[in-house]
């Protein structure tokens, strides 16, 4: 079945790794291999490691391809995934599907190995026997310079059980195990396969797999059953031994201050584990008792920090009632609990991190004394196990590296939670995560795609120009840019970057600041670009009308007039630019930003007539004009916000404000009512009127539900201005404005919580109220037009955007309502397009010009410094994609290179996944499931049967597929079988250059 992972051969594993090597030079499909350094290793437990970090018991420790990707990639602690009685078919039950959400903290619904007992243990010893090869054969490193740290769980009942004994017993001692003998047989028969690797080598790998122990107990375990299993396995199994510990040890009330703090107060939990779950004040004698016992025994103790966090589910966020938090939500939980025990016991408990540990941080926990560090959500997010070679280039610069551990340095850790707590890197957004995905279904194959460009309005050739701008090639960049934008220094400057959204970077550290390169590249090649351009045609007998020269009216100008099409923009007033020249305030956008703009719109031959009012489209048409677009904007005032007194209309406000500022009078308290970008302008320009001392801003929803975009909300919050939530304001009186206070009820069908009186009122001090709610469109030039209305006063529009007056086209907010420029910009190439047969294709080819190699040299890295345009830091997802390989835990997703198709083909292998779910998290497509969606390799016709994926199983008699529901035998040779080219090539690749995927 789909969900039931099949464990390799020792054989097949091997098979797979050399054969891949030799012909990709990668293993697992790791490109990035990092080695380490022998002289770096640091003891512990009588062994080494030559890194401090490694994975954590989890998705990424279940089977044994999985653990060498992680070696491979610089890890050398290896905390194996849990096993316990519960095993199997039986635990596989319990588990939902999907059970892994990693989008930004991680959530999990599962809690060991989903494999039998013996299983698991098989998958351990291949991956030990393995990772000595490797080492040996590759150089990776010391063959001895690895730990293998088992976990087991979850009460001492179970731990005794016959299996888990065994299976502690085998992983002290495998020499007599089937699952040695037949690694090392292999091994033996199979030297001739190696250069390095020789008999010798090959019995001198040792069987003594681990002599460590993680103990893991479940929430609510009584602390004397904690310390019975942990004094088992020191005195019984003479092990080395971490107990885990929750953060429920810091009690509810910190756990919940602190997280709400950080702006994760959507994280529900209540008190009951914080209550029914170890106690500090148990924890700490049990500690001391065990620390001394191990001191007798000779074995080493220590705490792994922290086990899990539990919280609810409430959003549908995984299919289950309750799930484990972890990643960069835990991490300041995680770190204060270390605090407390550095502080407690003097630093001398050894501390085994994991909750949040990054290539950012990880310098600072391993200076500070905390090691080893385990990973689980890092590396399940894109970069996968890439990551872990920034890892180890980041430790390789510790100065106490070979050093034995010294204590937890206290004041150093106090230092890093004082930084978490205070600091961004651990601080939630204001408002929701938008979607990171693209509209649509995973297609079967060629899925690849870029997510910005999907994003953008105007579909802006974002990897085209992104890419020029970071080789330093300005004026490609500008020229690639104004192919589909015409309004570069304005879009540079104010646009809401929407691309960003879907931004695959978000899920490293932040979004590529695409808008910021975008101006680099207007600013440092306008000069160079402006006397280049030139219409590229004439298009005859057409001359067109634009009514309205704001950021609509200039980009219908622009591409009209590029196309060679006899164009004259009708302005009232005396200067070109519309809401962005009249209404945006100087301190988000300058009037030279804005001059530039006009002129790039202007070189393509463009007349405009300012300080010209058009009354009606059938005037122009009435003159010769053979076409009129509407493109006046939204300045109509909006609708009132107060039920008594009186409240300026936030478009009057700004344009006084950006013609004089110091003729407004507003006294010292200024009231903002709304909460829209609109809003933001208004309020942060209120701030600067002469004798206003507060700004206000009144909104019935909390700020988490404002239309506003985050950036708006900071830049606010920045310049002072006060949020007032859950007002709605109501009357002004006598300087006062009257409020009903809300509370926020279900969501309404926006998706935002609807906001539902109380009954109280609220009095807030307002010397004047500015009111920024529902600008609207004056429908005056369409009426005296004879344009159809809908029922908001908006013009009826067909997909050219027609009216219904022939001729007649309605751009922009006049068209729309109150909207973002590159909206206005989206309208003008659809009218360019319906009138001249606009052509915004001639730089699409740039999207796809990385080199492959480059492309995977960064995939995995985090940037400690994203404000800077220096480095794009853009992973080139129009040239490869490959999220979904680089996701999955268990390798089950594979890229394949197909002669004749442009980029790497996904094919899920079915025996390797156990459906978590990760890969659709993080695929582009809003529909995008590859594990279920992605043409799939089936190991045995049970297996075939039992899915409803679309895919094949080789057989004798040809190859069996399962393709649009129907099922059948082809014989894929003959490119006349009947199955689609792609399809049949793919099959056919991967029979002919990837057969070690075939098993």
């Amino acid at each position: 079945m789909s969900d039931i992972m099949r464990p390799m051969s020792f054989d097949h594993l091997m098979t797979w790794i050399l054969d891949e090597y030799e012909s990709q030079q990668t293993i697992f499909g790791q490109r990035r291999l990092a080695r380490t350094e022998p002289a770096a290793a640091r003891p512990i437990f009588g062994e080494k490691i030559e890194t401090p970090f490694g994975p954590a018991a989890g998705p990424n420790t279940q089977l044994a391809q999985n653990i060498i990707a992680s070696y491979v990639t610089g890890a050398r602690f290896f905390e194996l995934k849990t096993v316990q009685k519960m095993d199997g078919a039986e635990l596989s039950a319990c588990v939902n599907k999907p059970c892994i959400l990693a989008s930004d903290e991680g959530y999990n619904c599962e809690w060991s190995t989903e494999l039998t007992v013996p299983q698991a243990f098989g998958e351990y010893v291949k991956a030990w026997v393995a990772c000595k090869l490797l080492a040996r054969e590759f150089g990776f490193g010391d063959p001895d310079g690895f730990v293998f740290n088992m976990s087991v769980g979850y009460d001492l009942e179970g731990i005794k059980t016959p299996k888990v004994d065994s299976f502690i017993n085998g992983m002290k001692d495998a020499s007599a195990t089937p699952e040695f003998k037949e690694a090392i047989a292999w091994a033996h028969a199979n030297v001739d396969r190696f250069r390095y690797v020789d008999a010798a080598f090959v019995d001198s790998i040792t069987p003594h797999i681990s002599d460590s122990i993680t103990e893991s107990t479940l929430h609510g375990c009584p602390p004397a059953e904690i310390e019975r299993i942990a004094t088992h396995l020191i005195c019984e199994k003479g092990l080395n031994t971490y107990i885990k510990c929750n953060p429920t040890l810091l009690g509810y009330e910190y756990a919940r201050k602190t997280l709400d703090s950080l702006g994760f107060g959507y994280i529900a939990f209540d008190s009951h584990h914080f209550d029914e779950d170890l106690q500090w004040a148990d924890a700490v004698p049990m500690m001391e008792r065990l620390q001394r016992l191990s001191a007798e025994r000779g074995v080493e103790f220590g705490v792994k920090l922290t086990n899990t966090f539990p919280v609810d589910v409430t959003r549908g966020e995984l299919p289950s009632e309750e799930m484990y938090m972890s990643g960069r939500a835990l991490y300041p939980l995680s770190l204060t609990l270390a605090k407390r025990i550095a502080e407690q016991f003097d630093g001398k408990v050894r501390i085994s991190y994991s909750g949040g540990a990054t290539a950012n941080n990880i310098f600072g926990l391993v200076d500070a004394g905390i090691w080893p560090v385990t990973m689980a959500t890092n590396e399940l997010k894109p970069g996968g196990y890439a990551r872990f070679v920034q890892v180890a280039e980041v430790l390789s610069h510790q100065g106490d590296a070979g050093k034995p551990f010294a204590g937890v340095d206290a004041a150093k850790v106090s230092a890093l939670v004082d930084a978490a707590l205070t600091g961004g890197d651990y601080r939630k957004p204001i408002k929701p995560e938008p979607d990171r995905h693209v509209l649509g279904e995973l297609p079967l194959t060629d899925c690849f795609v870029a997510p910005c460009r999907e994003d953008c309005p105007i579909r802006q050739d974002i990897p085209g120009y992104v890419q020029a701008v970071g080789e330093g090639r300005y004026a490609d960049a500008l020229n690639i840019i104004l192919e589909r934008n015409a309004l570069p220094f304005t879009t540079g400057t104010i646009c809401p970057h929407t691309c960003g959204n879907s931004c695959m970077r978000n899920y490293y550290e932040e979004h590529v600041h695409i808008r910021d390169l975008k101006l680099k590249a207007a600013e440092k090649a306008f000069d160079d670009v402006l006397g280049t351009l030139s219409a590229r045609g004439h298009v005859t007998g057409r001359k067109v009308a634009i009514i309205g020269g704001g950021p609509a009216g200039l980009s219908a100008a622009s591409f009209l007039s590029r196309a060679g099409v006899d164009v004259t923009v009708f302005e009232r007033t005396s200067s070109l630019g519309g809401v962005v020249r009249h209404v945006i305030p100087g301190f988000r956008i300058s009037d030279e930003a804005i001059d530039h703009d006009v002129e790039l719109c202007s070189a393509y031959g463009a007349k405009f007539e300012l300080g010209r009012e058009v009354a009606s489209a059938g005037e122009l048409l009435a003159q010769g004009y053979t076409d009129v677009v509407v493109a006046v904007g939204a300045w109509a005032p909006g609708r009132p916000a107060l039920k008594s007194g009186k409240a300026l209309d936030a478009l009057e406000f700004l344009e006084a404000f950006k013609s004089d500022p110091a003729s407004l009078k507003l006294g010292t308290d200024v009231v903002v009512v709304g909460g829209g970008n609109t809003a933001m302008d208004v309020a942060r320009a209120a701030k600067r009127v002469p004798g206003v001392k507060n700004v206000r801003l009144a909104y019935r929803r909390t700020s988490r539900y404002m239309p506003a975009d985050e950036e708006e909300l900071t830049m606010a919050l920045a310049d002072g201005v006060e949020f007032l939530e859950l007002l709605a304001p109501d009357t002004l009186a006598d300087g006062v404005l009257t409020c009903d206070v809300m509370e926020l009820g279900e969501p309404d069908a926006s998706g935002r919580r609807r906001p539902v009186a109380t009954g109280q009122t609220r009095e807030v001090p307002a010397t004047a109220v500015i009111a920024a709610v529902g600008e609207r469109v004056d429908g005056g030039v369409y009426a005296a037009s004879g344009c159809e209305l809908d029922e908001k006063g908006l013009p009826v529009v067909d997909a050219t955007l027609q009216t219904s007056v022939p001729h007649v086209f309605a751009v922009g907010d006049c068209r729309r309502g109150p909207a973002t420029v590159v909206k206005a910009i989206a309208d003008a190439q659809v009218v360019a397009r319906a009138i001249a047969n606009a052509s915004f294709d001639a730089q699409e080819a740039t999207n796809i010009a990385a080199e492959v190699a480059k492309v995977f040299s960064q995939r995995g890295n985090l940037c400690a410094d994203c404000a800077s345009t220096d480095k794009t830091r853009c992973l080139s997802c129009a040239a490869v994609c490959e999220t979904c390989v680089e996701v999955c835990p268990n390798r089950a997703n594979v890229a394949v290179r197909v002669p004749g198709m442009r980029q790497a083909q996904i094919v899920h292998v079915d025996g390797m996944c156990n459906e978590c779910g990760n890969c659709a998290v993080f695929c582009p497509y809003s529909q995008g499931r590859p594990y279920k969606d992605k043409l799939t390799l089936f190991w045995s016709r049970e297996d075939f049967d039992d899915s409803a994926n679309e895919g094949w199983l080789p057989t004798k008699d040809g190859v069996l597929v399962r393709l649009g529901g129907t099922v059948a035998t082809y014989d894929v040779e003959d490119p006349a079988c009947g199955l689609p080219e792609d399809v049949r090539k793919i099959i056919v690749t991967v029979r002919d250059k990837y057969a070690y995927l075939q098993g």
